[in-house]
């Protein structure tokens, strides 16, 4: 290992470990030319909604003549199990979830992480969240965290198709009110909403949380069936704010030796630069979200130049960025990665740092290591460091984009130098 590298690893990690992202607050936003009275009219209303999801289960909590609040449930994250359409979404089962996942729809209207649906309705005086114990501050009330808020609109919304149910119609219109009041005046969305502070407070593309509000806000303006309910008003209010996230997302992807690349997993709402989270979330470029941002740019039918040319940016830097010579194993129940000349998988890294290009390796004791036997021999694991994902992206999608648009594809020329094993 090359120990001035391992000391330069070293130094630009303990920052982040020794740092707390910043918060959106009145002092800092004084210190940006930004659009003064949007920014002020945003916090004021993200206070107000706190205020409005606290009080109501306070209000529940007295009723009950309770001390503290019941804290919600625990479940996994919630995801779509079946396609629209789909017979079961009439069903019984369907009937109880829905009446679940409307129990525990904020007043602010989204809705928290691991929620147990599976265990009924919300009781009168309970969190909204099972994020944090009763009596703590307020953590993960609602978010777009782990497909949350956006899965439960679109479970909705196929709920109304199937049956005409007015009560997940009101649930969905009162989701959408909270995407476009969550929305940053930048265009971008923070990964908690109403704002909580720290990290979350950032523009987050970390496990997808707001290439899945582009979604289901790109879902919405083609008018898909199981949207026909929306009025025309507020299908043209999902189509600006549609626009104006992406316009945002072009805004952060990042430049390297004057060329644009990919995306950090968070960027800093004023700022719009790259942005540390967790210990083991520095401000990197991201290979697994980048490569999901330009899944969706390039479903978009009619893109602009600078669309057209984020995705070129994007696609090369992907190309440049692959990993080969390293296999997956598994070694007392972890997966690991090792050194193999006849491995035959392209892998991207989960991190790469943002000046040197290079795949990085970041353990829960806030040091970012070169390589990932060194994070790996003084860590738990946790992520997935690797990623075969994005190769369908630079393959088989980029050859239907290049075909819907016209635009030249050959595989041969397209490729360019790849990270070798001695990165791993």
């Amino acid at each position: 290992m090359n120990r001035t590298h391992l000391l330069f690893a070293i130094a630009i990690t303990l920052a982040p470990a020794l740092t707390i992202a910043e918060p959106i607050t009145l002092s800092r936003l004084n210190g940006f030319p930004l659009e003064q009275d949007a920014w002020r009219n945003y916090l004021a209303r993200s206070q107000a909604n706190a205020h409005a999801d606290s009080a109501a289960v306070q209000a529940e909590v007295v009723a009950n003549k309770r001390n503290n609040a019941l804290r919600a449930p625990s479940g996994g994250d919630f995801k779509l199990s079946h396609t629209a359409g789909d017979a079961w979404y009439a069903g019984a089962e369907s009937k109880l979830l829905a009446e679940a996942i409307l129990s525990f729809q904020t007043p602010t209207g989204g809705w928290s992480k691991h929620l147990g649906f599976s265990k009924g309705p919300r009781q009168s005086g309970m969190q909204w969240s099972s994020q944090n114990e009763p009596g703590r501050p307020a953590h993960y009330v609602a978010t777009f965290d782990n497909h949350s808020t956006t899965a439960e609109m679109q479970f909705l919304a196929n709920v109304w198709l199937a049956t005409k149910r007015e009560d997940c119609k009101t649930g969905f219109l009162k989701g959408l009110k909270f995407i476009f009041d969550a929305q940053f005046p930048n265009g971008g969305w923070p990964q908690v909403y109403p704002l909580e502070g720290g990290y979350h407070d950032n523009i987050t593309f970390n496990d997808d949380a707001m290439t899945h509000v582009l979604e289901l806000l790109s879902a919405i303006t083609r008018n898909e069936p199981c949207h026909a309910f929306l009025e025309e008003s507020q299908r043209q209010q999902a189509a600006a704010a549609l626009a104006a996230g992406i316009h945002c997302v072009l805004k952060t992807q990042i430049v390297q030796a004057g060329r644009k690349t990919g995306w950090c997993s968070q960027h800093d709402p004023l700022t719009l630069q790259p942005d540390h989270a967790r210990k083991m979330e520095p401000a990197t470029l991201s290979g697994l979200e980048s490569a999901h941002i330009l899944r969706f740019l390039m479903t978009i039918t009619s893109p602009t130049p600078e669309i057209v040319a984020s995705i070129e940016s994007g696609l090369r830097w992907l190309e440049s960025a692959k990993v080969t010579g390293i296999g997956k194993t598994t070694v007392n129940g972890k997966t690991i990665y090792v050194s193999d000349a006849n491995a035959t998988d392209v892998y991207w890294a989960r991190f790469y740092d943002l000046t040197s290009g290079q795949p990085v390796f970041p353990g829960r004791d806030g040091i970012v290591y070169d390589t990932f036997a060194a994070m790996a021999a003084k860590n738990d694991l946790g992520y997935d460091y690797y990623t075969t994902q994005p190769g369908s992206l630079v393959t088989n999608g980029q050859k239907k984009w290049r075909k819907m648009l016209g635009l030249p594809f050959d595989k041969k020329t397209s490729l360019i130098p790849r990270y070798e094993s001695g990165h791993q």
